[in-house]
């Protein structure tokens, strides 16, 4: 769906026609440049003088659903009490922009015509106070609407409010239940859809069988040239590739049926099928389609959510496990990996097609799967679970490090990171705020956008930085 962000300005009518006229002129000047250089075009709306102009945009704002947020700003003085109205209906992400048209002062020329017509500073704290006062949630990023800085933020924040729209329309297809006995994949998935929005239902994996069955030879042709494409094909066993092609074609299949973009599995409900999905659920993941092991729905959202996020709508983010530690002093590390299913938007290199026995599970056959090192770079790690009536984002910061070790045995994609603050530190924390052993790994999507992600959807929010202590965690 395309995407686009309503710009909306405050004035009034006090200052005359030829104020309003030139506030247009400059709304249009700015959207326009804006648009050229932000990830999706900015749309100038009103410049609002009333209440009723207020309302109305923000009305059809809520019900437009190419509308993924509004930006305000105030070029003059622009009284608050004919915002309340239209912000307290509004349902759509908000960012206060506190700017101004000039960068500089211009000594020669100020006077009071100028004062009258440039009053950002002062219009935009009025507009901030009835924010604030009405305690609706809000991006506010200030700074000259020129800077490189403020439009990476702009661009940031509407990656931001895309993942709550689509957060808004997720739909997620779980094959089978969650993990036996397993406690943090479990959730109100009501209260999931009536604060996410995600709608989590289940379908048999006879289902998926029957449509594994339909899935005919030339349509696995063609995903093995997709294949062949992208990675290199380092096993003799073709005929498990083809097998992953064709749960990948009856999955995706199923999923675009239904308007699901994320899906769930797990490998203890695995009836009729020979092998655990691996190699088909890393390729869908590069798609863009979510993905959550051991039948763990809130991560495979996620996934989805947080890889609209990334650059180009389907970033860099990736379904991960914290799987074992490096304990070395001056050398901690963890070692995120999975069974099977890393998405190869994390790979370093080329990844390449194994086939291996996976000791775990209902596999009658080998399961192939890429395998792969993670690349070096800053990067995040978000966990969401549910705290029983409420749900609860934590979000650690990490630097994922070329691994210090080959590990030619380990038949899986792998990444290594160190945690911040510090190993152990970040252990402890994350452990206190009751994180899961399943997250998104994510390069393109930074802490500050899942911070604003969660004050968009109203829910708590979590950061280990490199700052943070056990002792102001809790």
């Amino acid at each position: 769906m395309k995407r686009e962000f309503w710009f909306v300005v405050g004035s009034q009518f006090l200052y005359g026609p030829e104020v309003l006229e030139i506030v247009d002129s400059r709304a249009k000047e700015i959207a326009e440049d804006l648009t050229e250089a932000l990830p999706y075009p900015v749309v100038y709306k009103v410049t609002a003088k009333t209440g009723r102009e207020i309302t109305d945009v923000v009305r059809e704002a809520n019900y437009r659903e190419e509308c993924a947020g509004i930006i305000t700003w105030c070029h003059t003085f622009s009284p608050s009490k004919m915002w309340i109205d239209g912000l307290r209906d509004l349902q759509k992400p908000w960012c206060h922009f506190a700017t101004q048209y000039n960068r500089e002062i211009p000594n020669d020329e100020i006077d009071m015509d100028f004062m009258n017509l440039n009053q950002a500073a002062h219009g935009d704290r009025e507009h901030g106070f009835i924010g604030a006062r009405l305690r609706k949630p809000r991006k506010i990023i200030a700074g000259y609407w020129k800077d490189e800085k403020v439009r990476r933020r702009i661009g940031d924040w509407m990656r931001t409010a895309v993942g709550a729209a689509v957060s808004r329309e997720m739909k997620v297809m779980r094959f089978g239940d969650n993990m036996r006995e397993v406690a943090v994949t479990e959730g109100d998935k009501v209260e999931a859809q009536n604060r996410l929005g995600w709608q989590v239902n289940t379908w048999a994996v006879g289902d998926l069988v029957l449509e594994m069955n339909a899935v005919t030879e030339a349509e696995i042709d063609a995903l093995m040239a997709e294949y062949e494409a992208s990675y290199d094909v380092a096993t003799d066993d073709i005929g498990a590739i083809r097998y992953q092609a064709r749960e990948e074609i009856a999955i995706r299949r199923m999923m675009d049926r239904e308007g699901c973009r994320a899906f769930s599995n797990t490998f203890q409900d695995l009836y009729g099928m020979e092998q655990l999905p691996g190699l088909a659920s890393q390729h869908l993941m590069s798609l863009g389609y979510g993905y959550g092991g051991e039948g763990d729905w809130k991560v495979s959202a996620m996934t989805a959510i947080m890889k609209a996020m990334g650059e180009g709508g389907n970033g860099a983010s990736a379904f991960m496990e914290d799987y074992t530690y490096h304990l070395v002093e001056g050398q901690e590390y963890s070692l995120g990996a999975h069974m099977l299913e890393v998405c190869p938007s994390l790979a370093s290199g080329r990844p390449r097609i194994e086939t291996h026995h996976l000791g775990i599970g209902m596999n009658e056959k080998d399961p192939a799967r890429l395998v792969f090192e993670g690349k070096a770079g800053s990067a995040i790690v978000a966990s969401l679970i549910d705290m029983g009536g409420r749900l609860r984002l934590i979000v650690q910061d990490i630097e994922c490090v070329k691994p210090i070790l080959p590990m030619p045995n380990l038949p899986v994609a792998r990444v290594m990171w160190r945690a911040m603050p510090d190993l152990t530190t970040g252990v402890e924390c994350w452990i206190t705020a009751g994180g899961a052993h399943h997250t998104v790994l994510s390069y393109d999507v930074s802490a500050e956008m899942m911070r604003d992600w969660a004050r968009i959807m109203d829910i708590e929010f979590v950061h280990i930085t490199k700052d943070t202590t056990p002792e102001k965690l809790e």
